[in-house]
């Protein structure tokens, strides 16, 4: 299993490069003038201020040239110091966050994080309950009824959930604000008295010792959570019940009963861990979405996280902010189907990595 890991971490960079390739490539069809805008804060008006940032990002060289400096740095020619490179941590400015990119993302990776963590439970919990109860009462009153309540989510737009969640919880009813903070406790968080450990609102409230932080916090983000899990649980539903069904029927099933193991032994020891490997698939796959940032929820509850910040960055062609994101996404993506394949070896012990 060391040999698949090394080799897969090797193949990572290279998949990056791959993935930066193309976005780069795509990027070719602005012009230098057009591209030169990408890399000041201000897009200046003097034409010779404008070819000056041509000459000093070569925008004017060779696609391979201008990759391998993006990538590697480019030498001042005055002082010979290598500036910039992403593999130097120098993604470059994003115009939209006004900001480094490397900056923008590290500043909006706890937002999202948070939204991550407190989704996964019910997202995971949730499904995988609902998908095995429905299997257990196999075309029962009960499967009948999870199947439409889980369809009905799937069948809704993911905004059009989210706008009439908030049209009902916080428009009618006033429960749960959309944002993250509201404008009191953002003074309290930005406070020096309070200390930041995570950059997550609810954990560094508790953390802190104040409730009223961590209550505030929770209030904004149980309509983004409500709706993720809603519309992502006919998948996971699907997915396990489909699995359990099949798992069920396998002649291993019914030689544990015969044995005459405890009912409970046999679904939860044999059946679900069985069932486990394509729910599995699903989950991590679920959770890496997460991660990258949910973009149609954190815009709809305006939630400051990596989704918005990179629906606004496409709406305002930011690239090179559009390239960090990618960047983070598949080194998130590709990690995760790592994981997941380790995880595959440790559910089923007949699964041999080689």
């Amino acid at each position: 299993m060391t040999a698949y890991i090394i080799r897969r971490l090797i193949q990572l960079p290279l998949t990056i490069i791959g993935v930066t390739l193309l976005i780069f490539a795509m990027l070719q069809l602005l012009s230098p003038v057009e591209r030169s805008a990408l890399y000041v804060p201000a897009i200046p008006h003097n034409e010779g201020a404008i070819d000056a940032i041509i000459s000093k990002y070569g925008l004017d060289q060779p696609f391979y040239v201008q990759y391998w400096q993006w990538l590697v740095g480019r030498a001042d020619p005055e002082t010979g110091e290598v500036e910039g490179g992403v593999l130097r941590g120098d993604l470059g400015f994003s115009r939209t966050g006004r900001q480094d990119v490397k900056d923008l993302i590290l500043q909006k990776l706890p937002a999202t994080l948070e939204l991550a963590l407190w989704s996964v439970i019910p997202i995971l919990g949730g499904g995988i309950w609902l998908g095995i109860l429905a299997a257990l009462h196999h075309n029962k009153l009960a499967d009948q009824v999870i199947r439409i309540f889980v369809t009905i989510g799937w069948s809704f737009p993911t905004f059009v959930f989210g706008l009439l969640a908030l049209l009902i919880f916080y428009s009618y009813l006033g429960w749960f604000p959309p944002g993250r903070l509201s404008d009191q406790m953002q003074a309290v968080v930005s406070s020096p008295g309070f200390t930041q450990y995570t950059h997550m609102n609810t954990f560094d409230g508790l953390l802190n010792g104040r409730l009223d932080v961590f209550w505030d916090a929770l209030r904004h983000l149980i309509l983004p959570v409500i709706t993720l899990s809603y519309v992502i649980w006919a998948k996971m539903v699907r997915v396990t019940r489909s699995s359990m069904l099949e798992t069920l029927r396998q002649d291993y099933m019914r030689t544990a009963r015969a044995k005459g193991l405890p009912n409970r032994i046999v679904l939860y020891r044999h059946a679900f861990r069985n069932a486990l490997l394509p729910v599995m698939t699903i989950g991590g796959m679920t959770v890496v979405s997460l991660l990258n940032g949910v973009v149609v929820v954190e815009v709809i509850f305006n939630y400051p996280g990596l989704g918005s910040a990179a629906a606004r960055a496409a709406a305002s062609l930011d690239a090179l902010a559009m390239l960090g994101f990618v960047l983070f996404n598949s080194l998130v993506l590709l990690l995760a189907n790592l994981f997941i394949d380790l995880a595959y070896a440790a559910a089923d012990p007949r699964i041999r990595l080689h």
